[in-house]
């Protein structure tokens, strides 16, 4: 891979991720068309899904001037007719030298785009060394060949890595900033979970706040013994947003989950693994039934502790505040392993990490 073609797919992966939240269940995908010159040209992005791919949009802006240009994308250009055109045949049409790709699409309807591409002789080059422009397209690419969502777990916490004081307090850790940023992102993803511990704790509303909205996330509350109060913030917000409780199979013909039915929630029963609601045939029902993409944990140790089990996290996102609480009590996020050597623990890749007045948050992907 050469300098300049790792550039302009960096480039292209930084213009993919405008799409998060409008482009799923669709993989996010971007574009950039250089010009002989070295000139950028053309660019563009998946932004809706049933929208204009980003090879249509980038190609529409650059014109006449993509003949001989060079097409960098992070994903490999569509070969079927689907909600639009295939992207191949319009890159056919523009004359387009060259055509640089970050990873062959996986999903067997649309591939062939290559070999189309290459059989009217545009060059093609399959680069998979640009770790962010494959990044982009990994939730996408997780739930077509596992049938799982993409799991984002998220949590605040103190430098000694405390999540609350020992009476549970936990508003507030981390600051408003961060606070925003997680609220862009409840806006952006398919499913927002958590457990009923938070939710009798906290009475949250989980829902996105003070920030453009791109999607209206599901709220789903991991409730066995369905204890949700009728009273509570999810059960009272079901016209503003989406509320499944999932529980066991055997309390759903209740009084109670009757009454929950009335106020809009959405009772799921399954069938309990001994004590525990079991994770991935809820994630699976989330993914087949709504097409979720991506599911957002906002819980307690022990939900995000058996998340971690369970290996069902595919990405943390870590808001580290600039305080320290010093009290063995206190609760950490996750628990519950038995670690008697440094290298036996859960290996994480850090990918991301910055400031906001103060916090410091760290974005990191689970380790295939």
């Amino acid at each position: 891979m050469g300098e300049h073609d790792d550039h302009y797919l960096k480039s292209a992966a930084r213009l993919a991720l405008r799409g998060h939240g409008g482009a799923e269940p669709n993989p996010l995908v971007g574009c950039v068309i250089v010009g002989p010159d070295g000139q950028t040209v053309g660019w563009g992005y998946h932004r809706k899904f049933g929208g204009p791919h980003a090879e249509i949009v980038a190609l529409q802006r650059a014109g006449k001037r993509a003949a001989g240009a060079t097409l960098y994308c992070t994903l490999e250009p569509c070969n079927h007719q689907g909600k639009t055109g295939p992207c191949t045949q319009a890159i056919i049409d523009a004359k387009i030298g060259r055509v640089v790709i970050a990873r062959r699409d996986p999903y067997p309807p649309a591939a062939g785009g290559i070999e189309r591409l290459r059989a009217v002789g545009i060059k093609v080059d399959v680069i998979e060394t640009c770790k962010a422009a494959i990044a982009v397209s990994e939730p996408f690419v997780h739930r077509l060949k596992t049938g799982l969502p993409w799991v984002t777990v998220k949590w605040a916490q103190t430098l000694d890595g405390k999540i609350a004081t020992r009476t549970g307090e936990s508003k507030w850790i981390s600051n408003e900033a961060s606070r925003k940023m997680v609220h862009r992102e409840r806006g952006r993803v398919d499913v927002i979970l958590t457990g009923i511990g938070t939710a009798l704790k906290d009475d949250p509303m989980l829902t996105a706040r003070n920030v453009r909205v791109r999607r209206i996330a599901k709220r789903v509350v991991i409730d066995p013994k369905l204890r949700i109060p009728l009273n509570a913030k999810l059960v009272g917000t079901t016209d503003v947003a989406p509320t499944i409780v999932a529980c066991d199979q055997k309390l759903v013909e209740t009084d109670r989950a009757m009454a929950l039915r009335d106020r809009g929630v959405e009772i799921l029963g399954m069938k309990m693994d001994e004590d525990e609601l079991p994770l991935e045939p809820l994630l699976t029902h989330l993914s087949n039934k709504f097409e979720s993409q991506h599911v957002m944990v906002e819980a307690g140790t022990g939900l995000m502790t058996r998340f971690f089990h369970r290996k069902l996290v595919n990405e943390a996102w870590l808001f580290i505040a600039p305080t320290v609480f010093g009290d063995a009590q206190a609760p950490a996020s996750v628990c519950g392993n038995v670690i008697e050597h440094v290298g036996n623990g859960i290996p994480i890749d850090t990918n991301n990490i910055r400031r906001r007045y103060g916090d410091v948050i760290v974005r990191s992907r689970m380790r295939s």
